[in-house]
């Protein structure tokens, strides 16, 4: 159960932080800090604590406690900021909060209680003697032919010392399919002189597992150490395996514990001796050996899967040509993943073999995999229930997001932060904390990259169908998340805490729930795209923190209803513009994304001190030409994009943003801009005019990515952009080349490097739209490039031969480039792989129509 609470927590930090200046506190302040204190005091502990997996009544009470104290505070916030005239400071009077102090004292001292006194459950299934799989079982297996060739020669390779193989990868993905077909291998089992296998999983049993790997070593003598303690049974375990060369597989780790308290019993006895976990978490494979390449098992693809279903319905028999066309749909339901399609291929071995029958399956694999085969809900559930604390709400939320949505990066760790999600110690800001639970997600194996940026940096993240389905399912069943994907779907709005909308009828519902229990949701997202006007429905929605409507045109300007959502941290809005006043009342809001036709930028903008994230589509903002900035934004990270003009400059504007950390900026003045003073700048989206020298634009030495956009790039422009000492990413789009300083002369079409200069951090480099014919330029420029890209420069005519020789470059991509450029390309790769043998320099070349 996601019963996280930090988000209350992070509410009564805000209005008791000593340097807020929005809230004044009444004599009752005590109150509020003794909740605080409970709460944080509680979150420790269950963050802390392994407490027994069946306390369903007590997690509700949890769950139910902190959702009322939230109601209750951000209510009377609501009452408080909607009442005050604007540009006030609110006095906030405390409601009383000791019921939810009495509820959550009662819920400290049960987990207390069960903390100290927890056990294990009695028949665990972590039994290391009686495993959950007996390896020597047989079962259809298709698509790793080339992992067991690879996997098999690092069993049996030269290396002399133990060496770990990690096999990693989601639920029911092969692993220990995998693993299996490697204990069962004839001339593994021929190359050792000892294999044991063992199943470990989450609440493991020490003294089992050591009994079960004894067992497989020494056999039915094993019986008359069973009296014997853990300790007697590691030195048995030890000696039994010294000088002798043995293959362990620890199956299905969990914990980095286990193997801190097993490790020292495998001796080391040089003599190629192996061990090969299988485990769904990333890093708890890279704390077992970080030297050794993880194994990452891939989902299978439509022919593997197909294969495999087939062989398990049908066997040796034909399909039946009628049920091919279900079957196949069946089969791609499955997203690849073999266990899910191991047990819908049982199920359908056993139905009638009609159409019909196959038909009423198929409307709903994920649904019929769940309800003929507890054994793979309970596999899916198991990495839910494994995530801490602070990464359950995380997950839950993803379920948010439509079946196959791309959902990129940015955008979900802003609505994790504005939920209140996210913790930090100070050390670092709330969007690396919450980089770093996504990153957890991953290595968890229940969220995967879904594409990554030019520079190969992760861009955007999706989850399993199957996952999703189970994510769906926990959101539902704790009041955490209401999915509304399609017309049939019958929902219960009543109570729920956020709520998306993935289909053009889910708005129907919305409307007719509106004065039922949607008061207390804290999001809203809209996911289908059409044009229509605010329902009443937001008039309702007074406690919702993140509303995301950007696929949801609005005809108008920024609607007034949501001026009255003053609760709101994030918001995502796509209209005609943002309005002329009022949008200061907003005073919570962290996020700001308007997708909007109109450049205008209200002045109110920058006195909003929660703001940490500006970023506008479509358009860049345009501040009125007398404007004088009077405020500092010290929270303000992102602002994308804005039109700098001199009067913004001479005016403070870029005083006013000490801590900018992205900024987008359209400039076509012919004043030098000086940036050196923003310490925290790292990425920088510079826009001229083509006729503007870029040497006029003076970089902070903390920049690692720039996007140069127009412009003319001098000499002297290029030599300060190889003095940035952490620049890792540039992109040049549509400049212009000059050979020395002066406006006047005509831009060449030659590109030469100078001597000397060198982009000593440069890591990815992309061209785009240049007009170059000619690029000079050697490996003594670029020395740790890996990653260059060249888009759309028509007219270059090749690639400097010597940037082959960089030994760090990984890729070079093309895209609607000449044929010559791309023959040069080949040459590079070709002579890397006949000359040096370094076959992993990759080519990927892309046609693109070019339009006129």
């Amino acid at each position: 159960m996601a019963y996280n609470l930090q988000p209350l927590i992070t509410i009564l930090q805000q209005i008791l932080n000593p340097e807020q200046s929005h809230w004044i506190v009444d004599h009752n302040k005590p109150q509020l800090q003794s909740l605080l204190q409970k709460a944080a005091s509680l979150q420790q502990i269950l963050e802390n604590s392994s407490l027994p997996k069946n306390i369903e009544s007590l997690e509700n009470q949890i769950r139910d406690a902190a959702h009322q104290a939230e109601d209750i505070i951000e209510s009377q916030m609501v009452d408080q900021i909607l009442s005050s005239p604007e540009g006030e400071r609110f006095t906030f009077s405390t409601p009383d909060l000791q019921q939810v102090i009495q509820q959550l004292d009662s819920a400290m001292e049960q987990v207390v209680k069960l903390a100290k006194g927890k056990t294990m459950p009695s028949g665990s299934s972590s039994s290391g003697a009686t495993l959950l799989q007996d390896p020597s079982s047989k079962s259809v297996v298709v698509g790793v032919d080339d992992a067991l060739f690879q996997l098999k020669d690092r069993l049996t390779g030269m290396q002399s010392k133990l060496e770990i193989l990690p096999i990693v990868g989601m639920g029911g993905i092969g692993k220990t399919t995998l693993a299996r077909k490697l204990y069962q291998d004839p001339l593994i089992v021929e190359h050792f002189s000892y294999i044991a296998w063992v199943t470990i999983s989450q609440d493991y049993n020490m003294r089992a597992i050591l009994l079960g790997l004894i067992r497989c070593i020494i056999g039915k003598e094993c019986d008359q150490h069973k009296e014997k303690g853990d300790g007697e049974l590691k030195d048995i375990l030890y000696q039994s395996l010294y000088g002798r060369r043995y293959m362990i597989v620890l199956d299905d780790i969990w914990s980095t514990k286990f193997w801190d308290e097993i490790r020292m019993y495998f001796p080391d006895n040089n003599n190629k001796s192996r061990i090969v976990i299988t485990t769904r978490e990333s890093d708890v494979a890279k704390y077992v050996d970080s030297k050794s390449l993880q194994h990452q098992v891939q989902l299978l693809c439509e022919s593997e899967s197909w294969n495999l279903f087939r062989q398990i319905v049908f066997g040796e028999e034909d399909f039946p040509h009628e049920l091919q066309g279900i079957g196949e749909k069946i089969s791609s339901d499955c997203g690849g993943l073999p266990l899910a399609i191991s047990v819908i291929g049982g199920l359908l071995s056993k139905v009638e073999r009609s159409k019909e029958a196959w038909e009423n399956i198929g409307n709903d694999v994920g649904a019929a995999i769940g309800e003929s085969d507890q054994q793979f809900s309970n596999i899916l559930t198991l990495s839910y229930n494994h995530l801490p604390i602070h990464l359950k709400p995380c997950f839950l939320y993803v379920g948010a997001f439509p079946e196959d949505y791309e959902i990129k990066a940015s955008r979900l760790i802003k609505m994790w932060i504005g939920e209140g999600f996210v913790k930090t110690n100070g050390e670092k800001s709330l969007e690396e904390e919450a980089e770093d639970y996504l990153k957890s997600l991953v290595e968890r194996n229940v969220v995967s990259v879904r594409s990554y940026h030019w520079y190969r940096k992760p861009k955007s993240y999706n989850m399993h169908d199957l996952l999703r389905d189970l994510c769906i399912r926990k959101a539902d069943d704790d009041k955490f998340l209401c999915v509304k994907n399609s017309p049939e779907t019958k929902v219960r709005f009543s109570n729920m805490r956020r709520v998306s909308i993935q289909t053009s009828y889910g708005m129907e519902d919305v409307d007719e729930s509106a004065s039922s229990g949607m008061s207390f949701a804290r999001s809203f997202l809209h996911f289908i795209y059409f044009d229509r006007n605010l329902c009443p429905i937001f008039f309702t929605l007074s406690l919702l923190r993140v509303l995301d409507l950007l696929e949801m045109h609005i005809p108008v300007e920024f609607g007034r209803e949501i001026l009255q959502l003053v609760n709101l941290r994030y918001l995502a809005i796509n209209c005609h513009s943002l309005p002329r006043s009022g949008i200061s009342r907003l005073c919570n809001l962290q996020t700001l994304i308007a997708r909007i036709w109109d450049s205008y930028c209200p002045t109110e903008l920058w006195e909003m001190y929660e703001l940490r994230h500006l970023i506008t589509l479509r358009t860049c903002l345009m501040m009125k030409e007398d404007y004088v900035t009077k405020t500092v934004l010290k929270k303000l990270q992102t602002i994308q994009t804005v039109h700098l003009t001199p009067s913004m400059i001479s005016g403070g504007f870029l005083e006013s943003i000490p801590n900018i950390e992205k900024l987008g900026i359209f400039y076509y003045g012919s004043e030098v801009v000086d940036l050196t003073h923003l310490h925290k700048l790292k990425a920088l989206m510079w826009c001229s005019d083509y006729g503007t020298l870029i040497r006029r634009l003076k970089y902070p030495s903390t920049l690692r990515k720039l996007t140069l956009n127009c412009g003319l790039m001098s000499p002297v422009a290029m030599t300060a952009l190889c003095a940035l000492p952490n620049l890792e990413v540039l992109r040049i789009f549509g400049c212009s080349f000059k050979s020395n300083e002066t406006e006047e002369e005509e831009a060449n079409k030659e590109w030469e490097m100078a001597e000397g200069d060198e982009f000593s951090s440069l890591q990815s480099l992309q061209l785009d739209y240049l007009k170059l014919v000619r690029w000079r330029a050697d490996e003594t420029n670029f020395p740790i490039l890996r990653h260059l890209s060249i888009r759309r420069c028509y007219d270059l005519e090749k690639i400097p031969a010597d940037i082959g020789e960089i030994p760090t470059l990984q890729l070079i991509h093309l895209e609607g480039c000449r044929e010559s450029a791309e023959a040069s390309a080949k040459q590079i790769q070709e002579e890397q792989q006949s000359e040096c043998g370094n076959y992993d320099l990759q080519l990927r070349i892309e046609q693109y129509e070019r339009r006129y």
